[in-house]
């Protein structure tokens, strides 16, 4: 139901609730391509909530290698700010970068060569700004620092995008290719060493196959927003031996002919601490043929022999975040081990989470937490409303709590979001965020728009045990335009500690 508020009042409009979508077509994927098959799904429009960075740190350009999204770094739209074709950004992973430029909902960032790969500090490009990192064959072992990062950005709900190629694919002559660099990731990395992900990097070239999916109607990769995927190229490539002992929710989804189970893993994921890893065993899949004069390459994006630009794409909206992990979280990987140790007495931490008690314990805007009509709670009869007005409005909702030394936390919240909005530009926004005692914000968890809008609630989730022994605030603020109406209804909170 679309609400409408008036001044610290409802009415109800007779409207629908906007589902923004966008075709494949947006996305320069023709239905029926290599891209996607013709029955594929339209890749739903999104704000720009999806945060992107691709790698260039690790010698990712060196030889004949050129695998980065654009030359204007770290922002690719300073090369072109609307790009329409793969050639508007210069590079042989352009055209990953402009689809998901064009199908909206996704900020692209590169971490630009010179720099070191962080988690936690304060520069723009640190992982803990993005959803989503993207390591296409690094060529140079990661220091002790960054894999420390790397590990804790996936531990504490990254998405982590690992490319291989062949073994003796030393483009730099640095005595280490991508299986070596991956390998040393996964086995001394300072954070979890015995095979955290439950897959190592096979030490082979294999000269030339198809990889073929296997048959899951359910994988959010294999049938993505994107499209269905079938198969796979491979021109010296590798694979990948899983091991589900050390890690239970690796699976494997593409296979070289021939192989299946635990050998021969072509493309496979995983997840880690609330977080997610996809690992590709070729760089040729995603090479786009276009890059910087004077490199030799191919076009695997476009090769009819795979699906590669909806497998590549896909992954990244699993791994971002749009979609449902069909395997369970690893029982065998240690949890995340807050700041201070110590044990922990399993509680819920937030006054009045469903907001039955009225306005109490919340600091919030008035009119927020109401028992209004106008919209339904997701249980009870009080949620919190924000915005909903179609003028220029700005809502907040907040609570501190103290997360206790040695205990996991988990933050979440059930959203409803209805709009008079339409399209795909997000007018209105709710971002979510933790802040510290001085009110600097910690980390952004999430934002929404009039163009993630749908009928009923989605429950959120997010792992705050970073901040384990410290204060902090969770606030929700909601910024509406001047025109159109769009409400984010927030009910049924919860801070769970254990």
């Amino acid at each position: 139901m679309l609400g409408l508020r008036t001044v610290r009042g409802r009415a109800l409009v007779g409207a629908t609730a906007v589902f923004g979508a966008l075709a494949l077509g947006a996305a320069g994927i023709a239905a029926g391509s290599a891209q996607a098959s013709p029955a594929a799904p339209a890749a739903p429009a999104a704000a720009t909530t999806h945060r992107v960075l691709f790698d260039n740190t690790k010698a990712e350009t060196a030889g004949n290698a050129d695998w980065i999204i654009s030359t204007s770094q770290p922002d690719p739209l300073g090369q072109n700010p609307s790009p329409s074709k793969e050639t508007d950004w210069t590079g042989a992973l352009s055209s990953w970068g402009v689809a998901l430029q064009k199908a909206g909902g996704y900020s692209l960032k590169t971490l630009p060569s010179g720099n070191t790969i962080t988690y936690g500090g304060s520069s723009a490009q640190d992982l803990s700004n993005f959803d989503t990192f993207v390591i296409d064959e690094p060529n140079v072992k990661f220091s002790a620092a960054e894999k420390t990062a790397i590990m804790k950005f996936v531990q504490n709900g990254g998405g982590l995008f690992l490319i291989s190629d062949h073994n003796g694919s030393d483009r730099n002559n640095d005595g280490c290719d991508s299986p070596c660099a991956i390998n040393d990731l996964l086995t001394n990395n300072g954070v979890d060493n015995t095979d955290p992900f439950g897959f190592s990097v096979d030490l082979l070239d294999i000269s030339s196959d198809n990889p073929k999916a296997i048959s899951d109607s359910s994988n959010p990769v294999l049938h993505g927003p994107f499209g269905t995927v079938t198969g796979s190229i491979m021109a010296d490539g590798t694979t990948f031996t899983l091991k589900p002992a050390d890690n239970p929710a690796v699976k494997g989804l593409l296979y070289r002919t021939g192989y299946s189970g635990n050998t021969g893993a072509f493309f496979a994921t995983s997840t880690f601490g609330s977080g997610r890893v996809a690992i590709w065993g070729d760089s040729s899949p995603v090479d786009d043929g276009t890059g910087q004069s004077g490199n030799t390459l191919y076009d695997g994006w476009n090769d009819p022999g795979g699906t590669d630009a909806a497998l590549a794409l896909n992954a990244t909206a699993w791994l971002a975040g749009n979609g449902t992990t069909t395997t369970p979280p690893p029982t065998t990987t240690p949890p995340t081990t807050p700041p201070g140790g110590g044990t922990c007495t399993p509680a819920q931490l937030l006054a009045n989470p469903g907001f039955e008690s009225g306005n109490t314990a919340w600091s919030a805007s008035s009119g927020v937490i109401t028992n209004s009509t106008g919209e339904a709670a997701h249980s009870g009869s009080y949620k919190a409303w924000l915005d909903g007005y179609g003028t220029a409005t700005t809502d907040t909702l907040s609570q501190s709590v103290s997360v206790p030394a040695g205990c996991a936390a988990t933050f979440s919240f059930w959203l409803h979001i209805d709009t008079a909005e339409t399209g795909s530009t997000a007018y209105d926004n709710l971002t979510v965020q933790v802040l510290n005692s001085s009110g600097t914000v910690l980390r952004t968890l999430g934002t929404y728009s009039n163009v993630n809008a749908a009928s009923g609630y989605a429950q959120k989730s997010f792992d705050l045990s970073a901040y384990a022994g410290q204060n902090v605030t969770v606030k929700f603020t909601g910024t509406e335009g001047s025109k159109l109406q769009t409400s984010f209804v927030v009910d049924d909170t919860a801070l769970n500690v254990s």
